[in-house]
């Protein structure tokens, strides 16, 4: 590159420096070629004056992994060992330390060329380093293997080191007490809304920066006060009366707690920090939880609120037939409580508080040893690797997986797929629930907010192309649908870029060749999965298809498992759910969704007992499209995951409207050089063949598997339409902004004004949009006209039904009646802050279901189709009136909005009076085998 552009390179990084102290930050982390290369360039200068900051530069802000920066670095740290280039700040020895901390990609191919070359010395202490590195890929390992079999010593001594796995046995031991201080984030859920707001999205990347966004600038500033109290302490941050990290599953709200509460990663690798340690009194959200395993933290079920009992052990319940919750012991903020590895107890002081075995098992211990998950499960391959190499057996090491099998008990649908998926178990062994597996990953989605910090996660472990294992991978672009302003702009391209580089298929096409598609990244997985058996991982925590088991994650899980076809957790306990009874002709499926959370709570005395497990629905005779409204609710039942059990037919009828979609997708010019998609339809063709010939029916459990509960959901007790209400004013905090208020229409008497409805997001298929235009057809047949006394915001979920919609003349009466379409032609470039009383047809994508983008006015009531009401996510509040969101079925919102107001069950069954709304009734078949 032309040495002036190099120096405006850095001229310009120096002026971005300069631009950022104004906001409080340090110089952002370096990851692009260019500007190292004249960093560099400066450091061999001796008369630079710019040299001194070039060195702290160079050591101490430039980003590890496969990043261009690093390629860069490697090379010249090289230079230094190898006595090429001489910088009297950097010896040899500091550069191999500093080569150390650089995770993979080109620090190993360095490693490797020097313990490799002929310089002995040089090669013994390359060979140091590389002892204690385990993020190496096919082309790291096959030089090792190549070189030990032509008799390389150094090779051989290497691959025995790892054999022992001496990269984790010779880190330092997990301390047997752990002090923290306690700091109460909030009462009630605190959601992960609050540790990482979706309408900061764009700066997750930036660290720094998006760590200035967590919770409140007060709240920081107590954070750094209890800190400086406390320094020898860490700060645990503490969901009282609720579960720390419901909602979204974002890497971004573990990274700020890490940033303000951890302890650095490295010395030399700027705001990437490890070990944060939360708790919640419900404990923490199973998505939060595994990106707290990512960090090397800890996650505390607290257990410090039980609900009261008298003395015959019956719950005491208050006048609105709730539990009365007593406190066991205070976790105030500003507590010193301790943390005993060994013990596995919490105390305070000497009094022991409760047991936390759950949250230091083997597994996790390991995790906190090593810094993190991503490190034990590479260093299990490495070592697997390296013993089969030398032809010995490899030493056990870490903790043996647990394999639970209980003789005589059939297995449940989710142990079925888990058993059919697991590597690394003992052969012909049947494993049952709490069972710690390996499981081999088939379809993978990265969403776009999340997705830059996935393509740093993918450089700093070093990962460069995905893992043939995966079936099927899919990077969004529907968070960032609704505007294309310059953080978008910005962002957007570089991450479809890296992604189709990677190997994804891509929601946009970095060459411009097919049609930019914004559809909804849960609605393109559930087209895509074309086998019911299969284990699906996706960022975003409504990650639940209705075809196979799916998990949301964080964007790392979903890295590690674009790298490495894997996935690590417990097989999780199931809660069986079926159905008795009929639907009223004038409901909708929407409304048995929230009737089943609704009854589920009632049977069990107000406990969730989905939280954290499977919800095995036996939805039977719907088709994947409505179905996936049941598993995508799930995410806020706080269920781990959700699988439905479907008949034969149904599910051949939902594996043929997948291959349509997929062809689609093909049409478009969207399949890439390896024919990913085009592989997806032939897989679905051979797995509808097995269900048609008896081979291998549609996946149902075991006639005697054990479930954790089960769930009857009476389809006759759905009288009316159900509202999940966020109830913001209600007195105690802990239950405000839950999704556990479940309430029927008539309870707001067609009295309570709704300022804006939206309909969309992954909650809405074909038939709402098809409902929604019969209900604008049928008002104004009844009332002469179709007038709107709130704003309508209507986003489908998917391009294709919006071409689908076309060709059925639907779109058409959409059209006919709104005040606003999208056009992609000349798409948004401002966010929408202020709305008429029309319908507006938006792009396809998230829209107020993110919050990142768009939303409400301030203070608003929102009726939504969406499951997010959390406290600002649609809808912020104002100084005058708390912003609210309640979420209701499609008929529902649409009213809303041309009455202003909630509806009277008379005037809903006017509306919607020969209207095919979703319909579902039960299958008549037991689905067991």
């Amino acid at each position: 590159m032309d040495s002036d552009i190099q120096k405006n390179v850095y001229n310009d990084y120096i002026k971005e420096i300069e631009e950022r102290k104004t906001q409080g930050l340090h110089p952002k982390p370096i990851d692009g070629a260019e500007l190292l290369s004249e960093i560099i360039a400066q450091i061999k200068d001796s008369n630079s004056p710019n040299r001194e900051d070039s060195l702290k530069f160079f050591i101490y802000n430039t980003l590890p992994g496969t990043t261009p920066a690093a390629g860069v670095k490697a090379k010249f740290l090289k230079e230094i060992i190898l006595n090429e280039s001489v910088v009297s700040e950097i010896t040899p020895a500091f550069a191999f330390e500093l080569l150390s901390h650089m995770k993979g990609g080109p620090s190993i191919e360095v490693l490797l060329d020097l313990a490799l070359g002929n310089d002995a010395a040089i090669a013994k202490e390359a060979a140091n380093v590389l002892k204690t590195q385990v993020f190496l890929y096919e082309a790291d390992t096959n030089r090792l293997k190549e070189a030990y079999e032509a008799g390389n010593e150094i090779a051989k001594e290497i691959l025995e080191s790892y054999a022992k796995a001496e990269f984790f046995t010779k880190l330092p031991e997990v301390p047997e007490e752990i002090k923290v201080v306690t700091y109460v984030a909030g009462e009630g859920d605190i959601s992960t809304d609050l540790l990482s707001p979706g309408n900061q999205a764009h700066s997750r990347s930036d660290r720094e920066l998006h760590g200035k966004c967590m919770i409140t600038p007060e709240a920081q500033e107590e954070i750094k006060a209890l800190q400086a109290q406390h320094p020898d302490k860490s700060v645990m941050l503490i969901a009282e009366k609720g579960t720390m990290g419901v909602g979204s599953s974002r890497m971004s709200g573990v990274n700020n707690v890490a940033l303000w509460t951890g302890k650095q990663a490295s010395p030399y690798v700027p705001f990437v920090n490890i070990a944060p340690i939360v708790g919640g009194t419900n404990g923490i959200s199973p998505i939060f939880l595994t990106t707290v395993d990512v960090t090397g933290g800890i996650g505390l079920d607290l257990k410090n609120w039980v609900k009261k009992v008298d003395e015959n052990g019956n719950v005491v319940r208050n006048e609105n037939d709730e539990p009365i919750l007593e406190e066991m012991y205070s976790v105030a903020t500003g507590t010193v409580l301790t943390i005993n590895t060994k013990k596995k107890k919490l105390y305070n002081g000497d009094q022991e508080l409760i047991d936390i075995a759950k949250a230091l098992t083997p597994q996790k211990m390991e995790f906190i040893k090593a810094g993190g998950s991503y490190a034990i499960v590479f260093g299990k391959k490495l070592q697997t690797f390296a013993a089969k190499t030398l032809g010995v057996e490899a030493p056990v090491v870490y903790a043996p997986s647990k394999e639970i099998s209980n003789e005589g008990q059939g297995l449940t649908a989710v142990e079925k797929i888990f058993n059919r998926n697991a590597v690394g178990t003992t052969p012909g062994k049947v494993l049952h629930a709490g069972s710690d597996v390996r499981v081999e990953v088939n379809i993978v989605g990265s969403q776009d907010t999340t997705g830059l910090m996935t393509a740093q996660e993918l450089e700093s472990m070093a990962a460069t192309t995905i893992s043939p294992i995966v079936d099927g991978a899919y990077q969004s672009g529907c968070h960032t649908a609704s505007v294309w302003d310059r953080k978008a702009q910005t962002n957007i391209p570089k991450l479809m870029k890296f992604m189709n580089d990677f190997g994804l298929i891509t929601a946009r096409d970095p060459k411009g060749v097919y049609h930019s598609m914004t559809d909804v990244i849960h609605k393109v997985l559930n087209d895509i999965t074309i086998d019911e058996w299969a284990i699906i991982i996706g960022g975003d925590s409504h990650t639940r298809m209705s075809k196979g088991v799916a998990f949301g994650a964080d964007s790392g899980t979903v890295a590690l498992a674009l790298a490495t076809g894997e996935a690590s957790m417990p097989i999780p306990e199931s809660v069986k759910v079926t159905f008795k009874g009929d639907m009223k002709s004038y409901m909708d499926f929407r409304d048995v969704v929230h009737a089943t959370q609704a009854q589920m709570l009632h049977q069990f005395g107000g406990e969730n007992v989905f939280q954290g497990r499977v919800i095995e629905v036996h939805i039977g005779t719907l088709t994947a499209d409505q179905a996936f409204t049941f598993t995508d609710w799930t995410a806020e039942m706080k269920a781990k995951a959700s699988i439905c059990i479907s008949e034969d037919a149904t599910l051949i009828e939902s594996l043929e409207i997948a291959k349509g979609r997929i062809q689609i997708m093909i049409d478009k010019g969207m399949d890439n050089a390896k024919q990913v998609l085009k592989g997806l339809i032939e897989k679905a063709d051979k797995r509808i063949a097995e269900i048609k010939t008896a081979t291998k029916p549609a996946l149902t459990p075991d006639a005697n598997a054990k479930y954790y509960a089960e769930v009857v959901v009476d389809l006759d007790q759905i009288a009316e339409p159900m509202i999940a209400d966020p109830d913001v004013n209600n007195a105690d905090v802990s239950k405000r902004y839950t999704h556990d208020t479940i309430r029927p229409l008539s309870y707001y008497g067609g009295e309570k004004k709704v300022d804006l409805g939206f309909v969309g997001s992954c909650m809405v298929h074909k038939g709402d949009m098809k409902i929604l235009a019969q209900m604008l057809k049928n008002i104004e047949v009844q009332q002469g006209k179709v007038e709107f006394k709130a704003p309508l915001v209507v986003a489908p979920p998917t391009y294709n039904i919006v071409d689908e919609l076309k060709a059925e003349g639907d779109w058409e009466v959409l059209q006919k009646y709104s005040g606003f379409e999208f056009d992609d032609n000349a798409p948004k470039s401002t966010a929408r802050t202020e709305y008429e009383n029309m319908l507006y047809l938006e792009r396809p994508g998230c829209n107020l279901c993110m919050g990142n983008q768009e939303k409400a006015a301030k203070g608003d009531t929102v009726m939504a189709t969406s499951t997010r009401l959390f406290q600002g996510r649609v809808v912020e509040d104002s100084t005058e009136k708390k912003g609210e969101s309640l979420l209701s079925s499609t008929p529902v919102v649409v009213l809303s909005t041309i009455l202003g107001r909630t509806p009277t069950i008379e005037e809903y069954t006017t509306a919607v009076s020969g209207i095919n709304l979703t319909k579902f009734a039960p299958s008549h078949r037991q689905l067991v085998m």
